[in-house]
């Protein structure tokens, strides 16, 4: 519908934006932190720079909040590093790491900043890989005891959790990622690592309500929304497929704790067994999810795939540079395919504002749950500019339009609580590096040097200060340091 005036955004929304650990602390080897398996991965990637050092957080947490409070953050979505708080096998809590996230919960609250903390975000300890990581169900009481250390030391101030990161997305890239790792045949075995994943999933939302008084919590998925590429019927069937095998299947099994009727079929027809055990879908059904945390960037395109058609894997782009991405074909189930109907990013990455909308509505009219965007922007290649500022007004139009379909789907009837994008500031991309920078603030620091990690406040730092502000009703000109500086001085 067309209202004919821009969206009212509700009293109380939380306007931030998001980071994970891995990507954005460095400190690998301090305050107890022992590694990761992202960091051993994170080094393959070259000639991009690992997460050693990244964006530094690790020692400019402070500068970085008093930064969210100058944009006039109300919240911020962290994740926790499992190895910084329970570094070794014995299980035994490491307090520096304790006392780091006190610290960053502390100065968050301090500047009436909500924090929303994820559990889980890609950094498996090493020693937790060791014992088989999410092919082993011994990690889930390893898990089990790692949330519940989280909800006693933070629980008394963080009430928004989310368990575990872009689980289908874990799945669906498991090659990619690495989770492939020790598997015999990952297309079989990924359904068994899956299974142990809700189960790890259950145990965080159960531990949740359990300890954490007022604590509510929810997964994130990633989500993609999928159109037809026509009206031909199997283009419709198509989409649906490619809904299910990459975002649907994981939906319903958090929202209603059981499997869906389709997976099982799935299973069925390619001789698959998840070997869920007696006991397992008992637990899954008492994680009860309060909400939804969604990331969402962009859309696909999907159509028929015929069985005779040859089997084309995913190529993602590496490089920014753009027609690098390989659309995948599934035979039998879909395929799939360029939209002509949106632009994209260097990387191939859709530009579609109208995908917001659609995934809200979308969520809404299957699960009837409140709704948080937890990822969301715009990645690019940039550098500081002659007068020392970084003018990204192509940012600034990415979420102008992203908001705008957000505050629609609010209209529309959606139960949306926050908007955070990806990412306060420049941080590692998961396959780029420092080359592609999503952030609102500027990490001065490359994949060939490690220069002097100043922060500099981008132009869309400062649009979208004015828009938080005003709870969603300026959207305004494109915003410099300097325009701000003269409406601060005629205020």
């Amino acid at each position: 519908m067309d209202y004919g005036r821009d969206p009212i955004f509700p009293e109380g929304f939380l306007w931030g934006a998001s980071s994970a650990a891995w990507q954005v602390e460095g400190g690998v080897a301090e305050g107890g932190r022992t590694p990761a398996i992202i960091d051993l991965n994170s080094k393959t990637k070259k000639p991009y720079a690992d997460n050693s050092i990244a964006a530094d957080h690790y020692h400019h947490w402070k500068e970085d909040v008093q930064l969210m409070a100058e944009c006039g953050f109300t919240s911020y979505r962290f994740s926790l590093a499992w190895p910084r708080i329970i570094p070794t096998s014995d299980g035994k809590i490491n307090p520096e790491g304790i006392q780091f996230y006190n610290d960053l919960i502390d100065e968050l609250l301090a500047h009436n900043i909500t924090p929303i903390v994820t559990l889980y975000h890609y950094d498996m300890p090493v020693w937790v890989d060791e014992l088989g990581g999410w092919r082993d169900r011994r990690v889930i009481e390893l898990f089990d005891h790692y949330v519940r250390v989280c909800f006693e030391a933070f629980g008394d101030r963080v009430k928004y959790w989310l368990s575990i990161n872009e689980q289908n997305m874990q799945i669906v890239y498991g090659k990619w990622l690495g989770l492939d790792k020790g598997c015999a045949d990952w297309e079989k075995d990924k359904w068994r690592i899956n299974h142990i994943m809700n189960l790890c999933h259950a145990k965080a939302v159960i531990a949740c309500h359990e300890l954490v008084e007022g604590g509510k919590i929810g997964p994130v998925p990633g989500y993609v929304p999928i159109y037809p590429e026509s009206c031909k019927p199997l283009d419709q069937i198509a989409a649906m497929n490619a809904e299910e095998l990459t975002e649907k299947i994981w939906n319903d099994l958090y929202a209603f704790r059981e499997y869906s009727g389709f997976v099982k079929q799935y299973w069925k027809l390619h001789d698959i067994d998840p070997d869920i055990r007696p006991g397992d879908m008992e637990l899954i059904g008492q994680a009860k999810i309060d909400y939804f945390a969604l990331n969402c960037y962009r859309s696909n395109v999907a159509k028929d795939c015929p069985k005779e058609e040859s089997y084309l894997e995913l190529a993602l782009n590496k490089e920014g540079k753009k027609g690098q991405f390989v659309y995948p074909k599934f035979p039998g189930e879909y395929a799939l395919a360029p939209n002509p109907y949106v632009e994209t990013t260097d990387w191939d990455w859709e530009i579609d504002p109208v995908a917001m909308r659609y995934m809200l509505r979308y969520v809404w009219d299957h699960y009837r749950l409140p709704m948080m965007i937890t990822e969301n922007g715009l990645g690019a290649h940039e550098q500081v500019g002659p007068d020392g500022q970084v003018h990204d007004a192509n940012r600034i139009a990415f979420l102008r339009d992203q908001i705008y379909q957000v505050g629609l789907a609010i209209e529309d009837g959606c139960e949306v609580i926050g908007y955070n994008p990806w990412s306060f500031t420049d941080l590692l991309s998961t396959g780029n590096g420092m080359a592609k920078r999503y952030g609102l603030v500027y990490i001065n620091t490359t994949d060939e040097e490690t220069l002097d990690l100043r922060r500099i406040p981008k132009d869309s730092f400062y649009w979208y200060s004015r828009l938080i502000r005003s709870n969603g009703r300026d959207w305004g000109r494109p915003a410099t340091k300097e325009t701000n500086r003269n409406e601060e001085k005629n205020a």
